[in-house]
């Protein structure tokens, strides 16, 4: 569904994106992790056509991404960023309800639709009506996760969208995410630092490091045949923390 054939992405001083390569299949959940400045959420940005790359190609169902082609594009895209992006000024259902409504929904039909991912996210319905102030940092994810999904497009990228959940919350929130991957049928590209996270919800991680690809595989591949030293101790900080001394 998704390419980027030697992609480059550089900034006054800094080279985000060097020569990346990368193809995503469709209904394939992968997962992009490494340290921070990596490229990771980058990548994400290129595909939703919020980056122009410097040099390379981006394609979408093998066309090239143009700007011409940008709206259309993004109608067929869930993008949840870290903390959610809701708007402030409106409630969880009016946040749902914006995309549908400029494309022309009806009431009924967007009520229906909330209530049936509200299910599928086990929110309460009545959450909808609260501002994101009035919600929790899991049901703020989760009206996002639903904003996303909203007009049922498919694909979903989803750049750290756990990272400031508490680990009780998070952990809950990896379970239902991986049964609705399990069951939505949709291309899935996620950004997280987190290892055990990403191997729970992908069946495909891509670690990244300094702009470049420097694995790519399933977490067994990672584990049992590191292309070189850096995987070995990402994977090995990732396992454990630091002794504390005496």
């Amino acid at each position: 569904m998704f390419a980027l054939h030697r992609v480059q992405v550089r900034y006054p001083g800094v080279l985000a994106l060097d020569d990346v390569s990368l193809d995503f299949a469709r209904g394939q959940v992968c997962a992009l992790i490494g340290s921070s400045g990596s490229g990771k959420s980058t990548v994400l940005r290129l595909l939703i056509g919020l980056v122009r790359p410097t040099a390379g190609e981006v394609r979408v169902d093998g066309m090239p991404l143009a700007t011409t082609s940008l709206q259309d594009i993004r109608r067929r895209l869930g993008y949840v960023i870290q903390e959610g992006g809701l708007f402030p000024h409106l409630s969880g259902r009016d946040n749902l309800a914006l995309l549908p409504r400029h494309l022309g929904w009806t009431r009924e039909r967007i009520a229906a639709r909330c209530n049936e991912l509200a299910e599928r996210v086990r929110l309460p319905v009545s959450a909808l009506q609260r501002y994101p102030a009035e919600l929790s940092g899991g049901q703020r994810q989760r009206v996002a996760l639903m904003r996303a999904l909203m007009t049922d497009p498919p694909a979903l990228l989803l750049d750290e969208p756990l990272g400031a959940l508490d680990p009780i919350v998070r952990h809950e929130l990896q379970t239902q995410l991986r049964d609705l991957f399990d069951t939505l049928d949709k291309t899935v590209i996620l950004v997280t630092h987190d290892v055990a996270e990403a191997a729970w919800l992908a069946s495909r991680l891509v670690l990244m490091r300094d702009g470049r690809v420097v694995q790519d595989g399933g977490i067994a591949d990672l584990q049992r045949t590191p292309t070189n030293d850096y995987v070995r101790r990402f994977l090995d900080s990732a396992r454990r923390l630091p002794e504390r001394p005496a």
